[in-house]
């Protein structure tokens, strides 16, 4: 049940965002994107509506099984989905031209962050693309950010220590610099939520 309601109440919400990250990464038709972290792949369908070849992974069969069922709604081709660990992903070094996480990283031990980063960045090519999409840290003051507080409370004991965690260590741009990125482009949301983060290989 919690599974249905993300999609059909999470989704929608985000909506505005998907839209946004394709504009923000410049995908094209033809270019092979991965999602990690995809949840019930919303965020993949997007990439395939701009034409691109468009794969989504992650560790949650439930979330996979909703994908697969709007795949066959949206009668797409171009996309794939597989159940597996983003901190060991199936694919060959320099495999995509994007790597996409949206909203996954805060829900990951640090540990993890670190991994599936790395992970992500084996597998595009020299000259492509890694897109980060996450919660701005600090969070803006307002009932915004204390609602958001308060969801990923409800969302379980070890999600919230994590989530925690990854405003303690001080949100993307901190993140992707102890893993030696460098932040090619920046944008937030209006509301000051959310912050896409591109970065080159």
């Amino acid at each position: 049940m919690w599974l249905l309601n993300y999609s059909n109440v999470i989704d929608p919400i985000l909506k505005n965002v998907r839209i946004r990250i394709v504009k923000f990464t410049g995908i094209k038709a033809g270019d092979k994107v991965l999602d990690v972290c995809c949840g019930t792949g919303d965020q993949v369908f997007y990439y395939a509506k701009a034409g691109a070849i468009a794969y989504g992974i992650d560790l949650n069969p439930g979330m996979i099984e909703i994908a697969e069922r709007n795949k066959k709604k949206l009668g797409l081709n171009n996309v794939s989905f597989q159940i597996t660990d983003a901190q060991n992903l199936p694919f060959e070094d320099d495999f995509f031209d994007y790597a996409s996480v949206s909203f996954g990283l805060h829900e990951k031990e640090r540990k993890a962050r670190g991994k599936i980063i790395s992970e992500m960045k084996r597998v595009v090519k020299k000259g492509g693309s890694l897109i980060f999409i996450d919660f701005q840290v600090p969070l803006p003051e307002g009932l915004l950010s204390q609602l958001i507080k308060t969801i990923e409370y409800f969302a379980g004991e070890n999600h919230y220590e994590h989530f925690k965690d990854y405003l303690e260590q001080g949100g993307l741009s901190e993140i992707l610099r102890e893993n030696k990125l460098h932040i090619e482009r920046v944008e937030r949301t209006k509301n000051g939520i959310f912050e896409l983060i591109g970065t080159k290989k």
